[in-house]
């Protein structure tokens, strides 16, 4: 009697570890395929630009583009004295190609005196387009200091490049 009653339990654990195992076959094969289902269907975020820290770079020759960043390059000049012109250069995502984007660049400058960035020069652009690599110009002549780009884009958070100081 005992040996029935051993391999009806027996029997019993066995169903119920069978229903257990395809309970949870089951229910791991649900979701993977709802995480494929919603990873698969998902729209990706547009692409949004990122405030870079100030920090203490040497700028360095002709940098590629990249976007959310501000990279910066110095142009050899073949005049003499201090005259030096320096190239902001970025990538801008437009969320909607079918509109235009504005955007403005903004060389600032270090003001010991006020410990803040004070504007020294600026300039406005835009574009219409899904993306688009910008580039600014500029020049600085006999005004050492520190100085730093800003990339301000509508509708987004402004991107700012390394400082970089102007010795002459």
């Amino acid at each position: 009697m005992s040996t029935t009653r051993s391999a009806a339990v027996l029997a019993s654990g066995t169903a119920n570890a069978a229903r257990l195992f395809v309970a949870a076959l089951a229910f791991t094969s649900a979701y993977v395929g709802f995480s494929a289902y919603s990873s698969a269907s998902s729209t990706p975020e547009p692409a949004r630009t990122v405030t870079l820290s100030a920090r203490e770079a040497p700028i360095t020759e002709q940098l590629p583009a990249q976007a959310g960043k501000v990279t910066m390059s110095v142009l050899a000049d073949g005049g003499a004295g201090c005259a030096k012109s320096y190239v902001a250069r970025s990538v801008l995502l437009n969320p909607d190609p079918a509109e235009g984007v504005t955007y403005g660049w903004r060389l600032a400058r270090w003001s010991p005196a006020t410990k803040a960035w004070r504007t020294y020069m600026v300039d406005h652009d835009g574009f219409v387009g899904a993306a688009r690599t910008v580039e600014w110009r500029t020049q600085i002549t006999r005004n050492p200091g520190w100085y730093r780009v800003e990339l301000a884009v509508e509708g987004a958070k402004t991107v700012t490049s390394d400082r970089f100081q102007v010795s002459c």
